[in-house]
């Protein structure tokens, strides 16, 4: 497994990751893929007393990330920093007509990981954004998205960072079952959608 003893993991992102946090306790973890996957590595390997934070925030793009960057995980000094971030850069150009080029994207999303190296020298998980076609128009949303994916991949590469394919994993789930059964708006996954998240991020960091 490559996180080790006594580490700190940093889960960040949006409402897929915030998924219900309570901020009042900084130690909540939410009820989604976040909280799973900390409970399933802590339920497996409990000698190793790995520690875990979320600071996802519902409706955050990744210009978002990079303005709260310093309070929300630098100075929290993790050895993990796991990032899901993406799909409200293309829900607020569907919805209000506000685009984030993927230029823009990228060059937020770098300035984040940069500041990490940096700073921490933390190791990376970067998870890839996704988007089910639930209802089927949603589809018109890839035009956006999908080239920030190729962003999200191009940078695990360029930083060495664990990498978790969740939008091909949804894509995927939906031979075995309906989109809707895993995220009911395309989304904002089920509980069985991240629970699925929460074995493929505990796979790809060599805990599944």
């Amino acid at each position: 497994m490559l996180i080790k003893a006594n580490q700190l993991v940093l889960f960040q992102g949006d409402s897929i990751t915030d998924c219900g946090r309570l901020r009042e306790q900084p130690g909540d973890l939410g009820r989604g893929y976040a909280m799973i996957a900390a409970a399933r590595l802590a339920a497996g390997h409990p000698e190793l007393r790995v520690r875990f934070l979320n600071r996802g925030i519902s409706g955050n793009r990744a210009i978002d990330l990079v303005e709260r960057w310093k309070a929300d995980c630098i100075d929290l000094k993790p050895d993990w920093v796991s990032i899901l971030i993406g799909i409200n850069d293309a829900w607020r150009w569907m919805d209000s007509g506000e685009k984030t080029p993927v230029e823009r994207f990228e060059a937020s999303y770098r300035r984040i990981l940069e500041a990490t190296r940096k700073e921490l020298g933390a190791r990376l998980v970067i998870c890839e954004p996704f988007l089910l076609p639930v209802p089927k128009d949603l589809v018109r949303w890839r035009e956006d998205l999908d080239p920030k994916i190729q962003v999200c991949r191009k940078l695990a590469r360029e930083f060495g960072a664990v990498y978790v394919p969740f939008d091909g994993l949804f894509a995927a789930a939906t031979s075995r079952r309906e989109a809707e059964f895993w995220a009911s708006d395309g989304v904002h996954p089920s509980e069985a959608g991240h629970a699925l998240m929460a074995q493929a991020w505990l796979e790809e960091v060599g805990a599944g």
